[in-house]
């Protein structure tokens, strides 16, 4: 990985992947890919997501590139690297998730769906009748208590939700590729995690033949469809035939923390029995793993009761569960713990990026600046992307100036031109340095207290705030396959109308046939009333209080343990740097402090079996190459089992509603 300390701008460790010419990878059979994709993967990523937690993505790569890598080759042709990575990027774009704390997949609708429940929602009784209807319809509409999402009163939520998806994709795609030119063209970045990505998806193109990525992602997959047998399909199966579903295995873990109240009071503990966080634990680097556990376990188990008995932890309560008790360590101290050490975070990361411009000042004269892109890369001029980017903003400030004619308009402008260019920026040199950007906890909150508005639809409207540094990178790597850029810009005006259509035509059959959450969707069941919980609470926090009472996520927002934990992670840095010890424990730790760790406990197995055990068995470097295609495989099995087992349920949800 590149260090700021010691840029070396005119070499990347990356350059003997670049491709020698480029040829476009958006065609007929990617279309078709697509369309599979769409009409075969995104429900069932719907369905596992309500049901375990967690999509298809992986799944729905390997399987997509597997099947349509096989037809080519009994036609007598092949995949070529670019359409293979064209595949790549769709089955990742049409599955991807929409919140991964709600358990949400299958494209935008998603967040309509999410809506509707919330205003029906106990936490959202407060505020319900101020949730503007172009956002969604009333908690009495015939729209909402139904489940028709083909109601005329979702008519206007889903003409903004289309406006504002395609002002999103117009706009991360055109700054994205402003900022890769700069970074990557110009300033010569590192990008140490692109080949890694361009590398895999073009790794895929082997499935199909007899060579040891094919024997290990069958091993993978073989573990993956035992698997999916009990953690997924019998409670899926069950769920339709018995009205209710039998879980061998609890999901999302099983929970022991009433249970160990009396010596532990208000430590989080339980134990995930999914697969998949031990084979997570193969893939990650060790050192953030390490990290991440050791954060979730003294936070969540050591030091909670200890903070209880300090009588740090007022709102706990004993008898609450694993989920509930979070949800109050985090309101009563965690929250700006966190915040404080994110923010510490995003203090490096600006000073990273400072030093690093600093520093390439002494190379400005030996280096030679050009715009000048290579023959053949399907580049646009940036006069176009600079017009694109501020016509998707400019639509967003004037909707929001429709939809919320009382929030400053100076606010407005500074987000989208300003703030957002600048973030983007910050963001794409960290991507380009170390392979990971810089966040700003609770930005979009702290922006609408602070700016005096006290209605509740500032929350709803579509705020122009927005990092999109991550495409920098994203860009790099298609660079590094060898596709055209004109490439992503077809699939991706390809996979507007297809994702809405379809996720609007799955999410309405899901919503339509059977209440969400219920418990034939587990993880939707025990997660989101406590998401509904915390929503409430952040949209309350503008509003005026009668008796000049504060609101009880504002009170959870003490500046003074975000002071302790800026200066905590501050110094945690100092330490490790003097210490010399891997900056990825670090970051490891910083991310973990807000999990549970039923989940970082299972990954850390994973991590310290596959160091001990499999990289003493096959070397370091083949088992770094073996896990993640283990893990792929094992993701395809897994989710080859739940399409398997959802088709029955849909099969059976869609003959309950016949008339015979």
């Amino acid at each position: 990985m590149a260090h700021a300390d010691s840029p070396q701008p005119e070499t990347r460790a990356d350059e003997p992947l670049a491709p020698q010419e480029f040829q476009e990878g958006f065609t007929l059979r990617t279309v078709l890919g697509g369309l599979f994709i769409a009409l075969f993967m995104l429900p069932g990523g719907i369905y596992l997501g309500l049901v375990a937690g967690y999509g298809i993505g992986e799944a729905a790569e390997w399987v997509t590139i597997v099947l349509f890598a096989e037809v080519a080759r009994r036609s007598f042709h092949s995949l070529r690297r670019q359409e293979i990575y064209i595949l790549f990027y769709m089955a990742a774009g049409l599955t991807s998730a929409i919140n991964v704390n709600r358990g949400l997949y299958g494209g935008p609708l998603s967040g309509l769906i999410w809506n509707a429940y919330f205003v029906q929602s106990e936490s959202a009784a407060p505020i319900a009748s101020q949730i503007p209807s172009w956002a969604v319809p009333g908690p009495e509409s015939a729209a909402v208590v139904e489940r028709q999402l083909w109601h005329p009163a979702w008519w206007t939520p889903l003409l903004l939700l289309v406006a504002t998806e395609a002002c999103g994709r117009l706009g991360w795609m055109s700054m994205g590729y402003g900022l890769f030119r700069v970074t990557s063209d110009v300033e010569r970045l590192p990008f140490p995690y692109a080949p890694v990505a361009a590398s895999g998806a073009t790794a895929l193109a082997e499935a199909g033949q007899e060579g040891w990525r094919w024997r290990v992602f069958s091993t993978g997959a073989i573990v993956g469809m035992l698997f999916g047998l009990v953690y997924i399909a019998l409670p899926v199966i069950t769920g339709v035939l018995l009205g209710h579903p039998v879980q061998a295995l609890p999901i999302p873990f099983a929970d022991y923390t009433v249970g160990i109240e009396n010596l532990l009071p208000a430590a989080i503990v339980g134990i995930s029995f999914s697969l998949g966080n031990v084979l997570v634990g193969f893939v990650l680097p060790f050192e953030i793993v390490l990290g991440a556990t050791v954060a979730s376990v003294l936070a969540m188990i050591v030091l909670n009761p200890i903070l209880f008995h300090a009588g740090l932890l007022p709102s706990y309560r004993f008898g609450s569960d694993a989920f509930m008790t979070k949800l109050a360590a985090d309101m009563d101290f965690w929250l700006s713990i966190g915040i404080g050490v994110n923010v510490s975070v995003g203090i490096l990361g600006i000073a990273l990026v400072a030093k690093a411009v600093a520093q390439a000042r002494k190379y400005r004269i030996e280096r030679q600046f050009s715009l000048a892109p290579p023959k053949g890369r399907g580049d646009i001029p940036l006069w176009i992307a600079v017009c694109a980017w501020a016509l998707s903003t400019g639509l967003l400030v004037l909707l929001c100036r429709w939809l919320i004619p009382g929030f400053p308009s100076w606010l407005l402008l500074g987000f989208g031109f300003l703030w957002s260019p600048l973030n983007s920026y910050i963001s794409a040199r960290m991507h380009g340095l170390t392979g990971r950007g810089v966040s700003f906890p609770y930005l979009r909150e702290a922006s609408v207290i602070a700016s005096g508005y006290q209605r509740v639809d500032a929350w709803y409207a579509p705020l122009p705030l927005y990092d999109h540094g991550w495409a920098a990178q994203r860009f790099r790597e298609v660079e590094l396959t060898g596709t055209r850029f004109t490439s992503i810009l077809r699939a991706e005006a390809f996979m507007f109308p297809v994702v809405l259509v379809a996720s609007f035509a799955f999410w309405s059959f899901f919503w339509h046939s059977s209440q969400v959450p219920s418990t034939q969707f587990p993880f939707a069941q025990k997660f989101w009333p406590v998401e509904a919980t915390l929503q409430s609470a952040i949209q309350q926090v503008n509003l005026p209080r009668e008796g000049g009472d504060t609101n009880w996520f504002l009170r959870a927002i003490r500046f003074d343990y975000i002071a302790l934990g800026t200066a905590g992670g501050l110094g945690l840095y100092g330490l490790f740097s003097l210490l010399k010890l891997p900056m990825l424990f670090f970051y490891g730790f910083a991310g973990g402090l807000g999990l549970f760790p039923a989940n970082t406990i299972p990954q850390l197995v994973g991590a310290v079996f596959g160091k001990r055990v499999m990289e003493k068995r096959y070397g370091q470097s083949e088992w770094r190459q073996y896990a993640p295609v283990l893990l792929a495989g094992f993701s395809c099995g897994t989710g080859l089992t739940a399409m398997a087992s959802i088709s029955l349920a849909l099969i059976a949800k869609a003959v309950s509603h016949l008339p015979y």
